[in-house]
């Protein structure tokens, strides 16, 4: 081979890189957000959450197919309220803020709804689960991917009734989502037989239950169910305890997280709770996003509600891909979604923008681990719940 022929393939080598790379340059950046709780009592959550976001997009900007290069915006509401309208106001009058995958704790997602609606902005709630933030307006910029308390409570109940459980006392935090447990669980309980005994409102900053937990004690109850977050949740099982409160703990998907095992350890044997969707090795698309989570590195577990955030980010993903990026058009594009294909299968919202494939999962601690009821020996009957 002549140099001069060496020299002009180089020349055409480089030629082919420079397109390439020019190619790459000339993608148009577009921008969208994640909002989640990266600090505070529920940080693993939103942590994870938000990994799984940044996944949907990493995996996307790597896809020479994807149209346009996506760069992520990372908000903390600190699972507060005044915090959350700050942060989504932030988000929302950003105009090169496309859409975004947004919210765990619903006492935030609630109050920001307006925001968005106000600012045209178009979100996906990843993890709040009460269910005025799609119902309670009719805001088409507004859409959930994950279930609600309403499936969740009806489960519950009939299930923990199913169990024998017939009387209740109910502790629940004094946000939207503590009394929107209330709530629903009230109803639900009533519908299968059973019985509230009484109702105890508590804050989220609280310490002490010893009040609560003596009034809840002599009334004897076969069950205690808890409406809230991890960190009060852990309190109260722990505090249960010094009292001799033998009565069978059981949660919401608030407590869902590995969290709740750590700050509790043995304590924690047989606590019962609920969530939408299932363990990510019973989801359609659980193997590949447990594969790419890995390949990624994250110092942090995905937590419950990791493949929501995922599913939520990648649908916007997808919207932008189709309709560009356009708030509007990708408002009205989320209006159609259905029996969409995702990690946490179809996705199908309604004309609130809810999903309304909702399945929802019931777990039981076992040997420091969430697993499954089903799968687990108290089904079996190898271990016994509390009576």
């Amino acid at each position: 081979m002549t140099s001069k022929l060496v020299q002009a393939l180089i020349a055409a080598m480089l030629a082919l890189g420079l397109a390439a790379g020019s190619a790459q340059a000339a993608k148009k950046t577009v921008k969208v957000v994640f909002i989640g709780p990266l600090t505070g009592g529920v940080s693993a959550n939103g942590i994870g959450g938000r990994n799984s976001a940044d996944l949907a997009v990493r995996l996307r900007n790597a896809d020479p197919k994807a149209k346009y290069h996506y760069e992520m915006m990372v908000l903390d509401d600190e699972c507060k309220p005044n915090v959350g309208v700050q942060v989504a106001t932030k988000a929302a009058s950003d105009r090169e803020v496309i859409a975004g995958a947004t919210h765990y704790c619903s006492a935030v997602a609630i109050g920001t709804v307006d925001i968005y609606h106000k600012f045209g902005l178009p979100v996906i709630v990843w993890g709040a689960v009460l269910p005025d933030i799609t119902y309670g307006n009719d805001y088409k910029e507004v859409h959930r991917v994950n279930g609600t308390m309403i499936n969740q409570n009806d489960v519950n109940a009939k299930f923990s009734t199913g169990q024998g459980y017939k009387t209740f006392a109910v502790i629940h935090d004094t946000t939207d989502y503590g009394k929107g447990h209330l709530k629903y669980f009230g109803e639900y309980v009533k519908k299968y037989g059973g019985r509230i005994v009484g109702a105890f409102g508590v804050t989220a900053d609280q310490q002490d239950f010893t009040a609560e937990l003596t009034q809840i004690k002599s009334l004897n109850p076969d069950a205690i169910y808890f409406g809230g977050l991890t960190p009060i949740g852990v309190r109260i099982r722990s505090q249960m305890d010094k009292l001799g409160i033998k009565a069978q703990f059981i949660g919401t998907s608030g407590i869902v997280s590995d969290a709740f095992i750590q700050g509790l350890g043995p304590l924690a044997e047989g606590t019962l709770a609920f969530r939408e969707g299932a363990p990510l090795d019973k989801l359609p698309g659980g193997k590949f996003f447990t594969a790419k989570y890995a390949e990624a590195g994250y110092p942090e577990g995905p937590e419950a509600y990791g493949a929501f955030a995922y599913a939520a980010m990648n649908l916007i993903l997808d919207t932008i891909e189709k309709v560009g990026p356009n708030r509007n058009k990708v408002t009205a594009a989320l209006g159609h979604v259905k029996n969409v294909d995702s990690i946490v299968g179809p996705i199908s919202f309604d004309d609130h923008g809810q999903n309304t494939v909702a399945a929802i999962t019931k777990y039981v601690v076992q040997d420091g681990k969430w697993v499954v009821w089903e799968d687990s020996e108290y089904a079996s009957g190898k271990r016994k719940l509390a009576k």
